[in-house]
């Protein structure tokens, strides 16, 4: 593929603010961590899911964290 034409790959992550403060630390430009529900979820709690931060690598591909630390259930991680 063409550099730059992957616009939405994502990583996610236990603890975005650690891997937000890592990548910075490297010297990758990443958004501030923010939050984004789709509608119908506004009144569940917590941020697992729906907290966000995002980068471009040096060939201009999208990147997006997504921290997830309560699992859906039936989706546990096996540790």
């Amino acid at each position: 593929m063409a550099p730059g034409s992957q616009q939405r790959l994502e990583i996610v992550v236990s603890d975005i603010e650690a891997a937000r403060d890592d990548l910075v630390s490297r010297g990758v430009d990443v958004s501030e961590v923010y939050e984004s529900r789709p509608p119908g979820f506004e009144s569940v709690e917590g941020r697992s899911y729906f907290t966000y931060a995002s980068f471009s690598d040096p060939d201009g591909n999208g990147w997006l964290l997504q921290e997830v630390t309560t699992r859906i259930p039936g989706r546990e991680w096996e540790d």
